[in-house]
């Protein structure tokens, strides 16, 4: 199991919500007929959406520094 791979992999599914979330909030009141200003977009779904892809990062960046240091007490021990 490659810990570096896994959190590669969820930087990569953090940065698709992150850009479905942010494109959901540039349309907001575009796709109406009525134009701006007409809720289209449930912006409290988006911006829990944003926060997820936050916390998606930080996780998977705690788990590339964990993969670090797991790799260095391993060729500390081998030295």
């Amino acid at each position: 199991m490659d810990l570096s791979a896994i959190a590669l992999q969820g930087f990569q599914q953090a940065e698709a919500s992150l850009t479905d979330a942010a494109s959901g909030i540039a349309w907001f009141g575009a796709g109406s007929s009525d134009g701006p200003g007409v809720d289209t977009v449930d912006l409290s779904e988006e911006v829990v959406a944003l926060m997820s892809a936050k916390n998606q990062f930080s996780f998977n960046l705690k788990t590339l520094k964990t993969a670090n240091e797991i790799q260095q007490s391993l060729i500390d021990l081998i030295a």
